[in-house]
């Protein structure tokens, strides 16, 4: 019976992974350098932070196996965007990061049952 329930969770985080490395590397080939991926804290965890030297981009990934709920970035709710800045603060203050710039995109990938990938970006998209 465990097997059951953790398969479809287990599915679900390999998606997720999947649709977290297809961003950072899409993120690196426009030139930005991933500074940490699933940075974690008390509040809540930031997919990737990254830089192109003038900013910090800190991007939320939502990946879906299909469109059921919508497209995957319309999951990021107004909710969802506050916790995404709080979490901000502190990489800042962990990372001991002087002021600077800072940009929140958001990539969305789309994976259809034969496994292609859709991938779309939101820069600065809140």
């Amino acid at each position: 019976m465990t097997d059951t329930v953790a398969r479809p969770e287990a599915a679900h985080l390999a998606l997720g992974r999947r649709g977290e490395e297809q961003a950072a590397q899409h993120l690196e080939s426009l030139g930005l350098v991933v500074l940490d991926r699933n940075w974690r804290c008390r509040e809540g965890e930031l997919d990737i932070v990254a830089t192109d030297y003038r900013s910090v981009i800190v991007c939320e990934v939502k990946t879906r196996a299909g469109l059921d709920f919508g497209d995957p970035g319309e999951a990021v709710t107004g909710e969802k965007i506050a916790r995404i800045r709080r979490i901000t603060s502190h990489w800042l203050r962990d990372r001991r990061v002087p002021w600077c710039p800072i940009r929140f995109d958001v990539v969305s990938v789309l994976v259809s049952p034969g496994g292609e990938l859709q991938l779309k970006h939101f820069p600065a998209a809140f």
